[in-house]
């Protein structure tokens, strides 16, 4: 009996061993590949077979930016990052009715500029399916440049897994991009879960503004969501000094995205954050407000909670936030900004549009 216990015993080491070994070996093997971006790298700028515009001082440009969660956060899907129960929350027909839902309306509001944010190219998440190509395709006269954010091979946990990530943000213009370059963000996770988080990232395009020596400078981004605050202050951070450094050559100057933070100089009393819910950042305006414009419209919520399924919550009672918008600088005329409401169909955010003139 004594001897059968002692095999039993190392048997179970044997297995506790092989499982360790396992573990650390995989952890090592992603440590190894982990996706590393250098500081500053040059994006390749795809252009359309159309004619892009001429951008000249004076114009009217009109901007839209989203946040379409990857395909796959649409009314039926909640995640459990916010508190929910999914990990994959979208089938493959469900994927591409969300894609065929956010192409139309980014087709049908016909904007000069698209910034998109969670734009998959390459996931387990999203079906495999090249969104970037796929919003392309609808909308074939815009030239693009993509940045990725998001590029682990294999992403263990939870149970399910959430597998292969590789996404991104992505810029879209009818106008003529002369450069296009991708600005590293610092993270504020350490080893082992930064293997498999996102390296966040600013997308910076520039557009010539016609006989003169300026430039328009559009800034797509996607913030920090998940930490302790301390993310989002040092990215924060980084976008500004890009800001000022733009700003100061007399550029135009266009910041917009998922900030993952409200700012200060909007009021967003209407939308309470109920206790132990997710809690958007704040960007204190005051400390900007002599050289930019802060703009998010908070008549509509531009995003809303992943805690429970959107299409059978009550609406009166649910998390909202206003977190999408953009930041301008003053020799740029604001015309309008709106956040259309699509009821979170086909995202957990809403796109907001901007209309604007280049003085």
């Amino acid at each position: 009996m004594r001897n059968i216990l002692v095999k039993l015993i190392k048997i179970i080491l044997i297995v506790i061993i092989i499982l360790v070994l396992i573990v650390v070996g995989f952890l090592g093997f992603l440590t190894i590949i982990e996706y590393n971006p250098d500081d500053v790298e040059t994006v390749e700028i795809i252009e359309s077979d159309s004619d892009s515009k001429v951008l000249n001082k004076g114009d009217e440009i009109s901007i839209l930016t989203w946040n379409i969660g990857y395909g796959a956060l649409g009314d039926n899907a909640d995640f459990f990052m916010d508190g929910g129960t999914m990990v994959n929350t979208a089938d493959e027909e469900r994927l591409y009715q969300n894609m065929d839902d956010i192409s139309s309306i980014i087709a049908a509001e016909d904007t000069d500029i698209v910034m998109l944010q969670e734009i998959d190219r390459d996931s387990y998440r999203s079906s495999y399916v090249d969104e970037v190509e796929y919003v392309a395709n609808v909308n074939s006269k815009k030239n693009y440049a993509f940045a990725c954010n998001f590029n682990v091979l294999f992403i263990p946990y939870p149970i399910p897994p959430i597998g292969k990530v590789y996404g991104g943000i992505t810029t879209y213009s009818d106008f003529e991009m002369s450069e296009a370059s991708r600005i590293k963000l610092p993270t504020s996770f350490t080893w082992p879960v930064r293997i498999g988080n996102l390296k966040r990232c600013l997308l910076i395009t520039r557009i010539p503004v016609e006989g003169t020596d300026k430039e328009l400078v559009v800034v797509n981004l996607h913030l920090e969501a998940y930490d302790d605050g301390e993310g989002k202050i040092a990215q924060t951070k980084i976008l500004f000094d890009l800001l000022n450094e733009e700003n100061k050559k007399g550029n135009y100057v266009i910041a917009g995205g998922d900030f993952n933070q409200t700012f200060s100089n909007i009021d967003t009393s209407a939308y309470e954050v109920y206790e132990g819910n997710w809690e958007a950042g704040l960007i204190d305006t005051e400390d900007y407000e002599d050289e930019y414009q802060f703009i998010m419209d908070n008549g509509v919520p531009s995003c809303r909670s992943l805690l429970e399924p959107y299409a059978t919550a009550d609406k009166d009672s649910f998390q909202y936030y206003v977190i999408d918008g953009y930041i301008l600088s003053n020799n740029i005329k604001v015309e309008s900004c709106e956040t259309l409401d699509y009821d979170f169909k086909s995202s957990d955010h809403n796109p907001v549009v901007l209309k604007a003139i280049i003085e």
